[in-house]
């Protein structure tokens, strides 16, 4: 018997799939679409164990009991994903603490040391006379992420 054989996605499942990262965007023309963040569909597929913390808790969710062939879509909410946006992660500094060669703009991610010494990006929001804004957020969150997935391969 064939059915035998399908293994489902379950915990410590190893899979091999590819997929694609896409986000709320805005056109050019001013409409709503997806930008795509991030795929792996022309390129090598991913490979993961299911529960080994590689991936989001809230995508994993969606991944159990799926099988090999499954093509499917789903949004991951900020919650499940990254979280929602934390205004305390947003520190004012004064432009003097960075290099006075250093060409600051809005959008521009910084690296900084945190207490432990541990590298933490930071993304310039705003610069106003000697201040200058930083959002230490992740990227991606306060955002919702929707998810195109095509399963590979499924070992126990």
């Amino acid at each position: 018997m064939m059915s035998d054989s399908i293994q489902t996605i379950a915990a410590d499942s190893k899979v091999s799939m590819h997929f694609a990262l896409r986000m709320d965007g805005i056109a050019t023309d001013g409409t709503r679409k997806k930008d795509e963040v991030d795929s792996t569909f022309n390129a090598k597929p991913a490979e993961f164990v299911l529960g080994d913390g590689n991936l989001l808790p809230g995508f994993e969710e969606f991944l159990i009991g799926l099988t090999t062939g499954d093509h499917k879509t789903f949004t991951v909410p900020a919650e499940k994903a990254f979280g929602q946006s934390n205004p305390q992660n947003i520190q004012e500094m004064k432009r003097s603490s960075f290099a006075v060669d250093m060409p600051l703009s809005p959008g521009l991610v910084v690296s900084f040391a945190d207490a432990a010494k541990a590298e933490l990006p930071g993304v310039i929001k705003s610069i106003e006379r000697d201040y200058v804004m930083v959002d230490f957020n992740h990227p991606l969150a306060g955002k919702d992420l929707e998810f195109e997935v095509q399963i590979l391969t499924v070992e126990a």
